[in-house]
C-alpha cells in the first residue's frame, strides 16, 4: 500500500507540475502556429461554403425537366444545409483554461504509468533514471507513432479516425514490448523479436487519406511539426526527471516493493 500511495501522490504533483511547464510552451511555440492555420483553415470553409452555395443555386434555378422524372424533395432541398458549429471554447481564458485541464490530466495519467514501470522494475527513482523513462515515454508515446502519423495543423486532410486510433495504439504497444525486449533481456532472440517488434506498425504502414490536403502551407505544417516534436520532448523530459526525483523522495527507507 506504501509504494501505491507514492505512486499516486508523486504523479499528481509530477503531473500538475509537466502540465503547466507543457502548457507554456505550447503558449510560446506550439499555439501562434494553430492560430496561423486556423486563419487559413476559416478561409477555405468560407470559400466551400460560397461554391457551395453557388451550386445549389444553380441547381435551383435548372429546368425540372432536365433529368426525366426529377423532382425536389425537402430533404434534397435542404441536403446542403450545413450543421450548427459543434461547441468548442472560446479565444482567450476558455480556451486556455481548457488546455491547461487537459495537459494536467494527460501528464498525471503518463506519470502513474511511469510509477508503476519504476515500482515494477524496482528502481529506486531519482531524477536520473526518471529522465531515461521519460525518454522512454517520449520515443514510445510520440516518436513512434509520429513517423506515421506526423502532428498536423488545422485545415488538414486525415485518414478515418478510427483507423489512426487503431494504428496508433498498435504502435504504441509495439514499441514499447520491443523496446522492453531490446533493454531488459539477455537472449538474442527475444532482442531480435524486440527489434522486429519496432519496425512492424511502419512496415504495415499508418492510414492515410486519399487525398493529401492542407489549407495551411506546407512550410506552417512543418513548423508545426517541429514545434510539437520539440514541446513533447520537453513535457517527457520534465515529466520524467519530476517523477523519479518525487518517487524517490517518498520512499522509505526499506524499499516497500510492489504489493499493494
Amino acid at each position: 500500500m506504501a509504494a501505491f500511495k507514492r505512486i499516486i501522490t508523486a504523479a499528481a504533483l509530477a503531473g500538475v507540475l509537466a502540465g503547466l511547464t507543457l502548457t507554456v510552451v505550447q503558449k510560446i511555440q506550439v499555439s501562434p502556429i494553430i492560430l496561423k492555420a486556423e486563419v487559413y483553415e476559416e478561409a477555405a470553409d468560407a470559400a466551400a461554403v460560397s461554391d457551395a452555395a453557388v451550386a445549389t443555386s444553380h441547381a435551383e434555378n435548372a429546368p425540372h425537366e432536365l433529368a426525366p422524372g426529377h423532382t425536389h424533395t425537402p430533404e434534397q432541398a435542404h441536403e446542403h444545409e450545413h450543421a450548427p458549429d459543434a461547441w468548442q471554447p472560446a479565444d482567450g481564458m476558455e480556451r486556455t483554461a481548457f488546455t491547461v485541464l487537459a495537459n494536467i490530466s494527460l501528464a498525471v495519467g503518463f506519470g502513474l504509468l511511469l510509477g508503476a514501470a519504476l515500482c515494477l522494475r524496482s528502481d529506486a527513482g531519482g531524477w536520473r533514471s526518471g529522465l531515461l523513462w521519460g525518454l522512454a515515454g517520449y520515443a514510445v508515446f510520440f516518436v513512434a507513432p509520429s513517423l506515421g502519423l506526423p502532428p498536423e495543423v488545422p485545415g488538414t486532410e486525415a485518414a478515418p479516425l478510427a483507423d489512426r486510433q487503431l494504428w496508433w495504439l498498435g504502435t504504441v504497444v509495439a514499441t514499447a514490448g520491443g523496446l522492453s525486449l531490446l533493454i531488459f533481456t539477455r537472449n538474442w532472440k527475444l532482442k531480435l523479436f524486440g527489434a522486429l517488434l519496432l519496425i512492424v506498425p511502419h512496415l504495415i504502414g499508418a492510414p492515410q487519406p486519399e487525398v493529401h490536403v492542407s489549407a495551411a502551407p506546407a512550410e506552417l505544417a512543418q513548423a508545426f511539426i517541429q514545434a510539437t516534436t520539440i514541446a513533447n520532448a520537453v513535457f517527457w523530459l520534465a515529466l520524467g526527471g519530476l517523477m523519479g526525483w518525487l518517487y524517490k523522495k517518498f520512499a522509505t527507507v526499506q524499499h516497500a516493493g510492489c504489493n499493494v
